[in-house]
């Protein structure tokens, strides 16, 4: 994919770059809801940013958003593969000068997709290798739980890559919620056990350090107001 970004400004801007927009693009579900979020937000909306300033680490406590991509593609081995398509990826600037990378997935009520085991039921040559990446990525056990999101692995890794690829200190993974039942936030608590971190909403959990880079991740409550948009 060439490195060529296009700015938008209106939602049917960024609905053009979904996978599947007519499917993807309702009132009410996560596509249409994230899109009217961030495009109301100056920056980031404002319980990301109070996400991020949880963790008490100084860089985190005031991000700047130098760069907002909707739709962010990241490669993963094999390269042939699905990439795994980020709702929103942000690079930022943190209170110390550092860059941070920060890949976002948007949810209402949609699941995060299939578990670990049903991903890998039928195992093929390109799935182990991808599989493998991930685990030696985000330094995990090799046996992980079949009832592990597939999706939340690879999200998680898109924050780890693009923090490489870019030279940011930090990594975050963010779940940008506007289910008002917190839906699926049971599978995202048994995600960060396997980093023998705790979840919580609103607050940001560290994970590991993937060589100099902070890895994060955290559970942030939408507005409400943008289900409706």
């Amino acid at each position: 994919m060439p490195p060529i970004y296009v700015p938008i400004s209106s939602p049917d801007q960024w609905k053009a770059l979904l996978a599947e927009p007519e499917k993807q693009w309702r009132t009410g579900f996560s596509a249409r809801t994230i899109a009217h979020s961030w495009l109301a937000a100056d920056g980031l909306p404002a319980e990301v940013s109070s996400l991020l300033a949880s963790s008490a680490i100084q860089a985190l406590s005031a991000v700047d958003p130098l760069l907002i991509i909707p739709e962010h593609k990241v490669l993963l081995p094999p390269m042939s593969g699905h990439p795994s398509q980020n709702d929103v990826f942000v690079l930022g600037r943190g209170a110390d000068g550092r860059l941070v990378s920060i890949a976002v997935e948007g949810k209402v009520s949609e699941a995060f997709g299939p578990t670990l085991g049903e991903w890998n039921q039928e195992p093929s040559r390109g799935k182990q290798t991808r599989l493998a990446y991930l685990i030696e990525l985000l330094s995990l056990q090799r046996d992980l739980p079949p009832e592990i999101r597939y999706q939340l692995l690879h999200r998680l890794a898109s924050a780890v890559i693009e923090a490489k690829r870019f030279g940011a200190m930090h990594a975050v993974m963010v779940v940008h919620s506007f289910s008002q039942s917190h839906e699926w936030f049971s599978d995202f608590e048994a995600f960060l056990s396997l980093f023998g971190s705790k979840a919580q909403v609103g607050a940001l959990a560290w994970l590991y350090s993937a060589g100099e880079v902070s890895v994060y991740a955290g559970w942030a409550e939408g507005d409400p107001r943008f289900l409706a948009a």
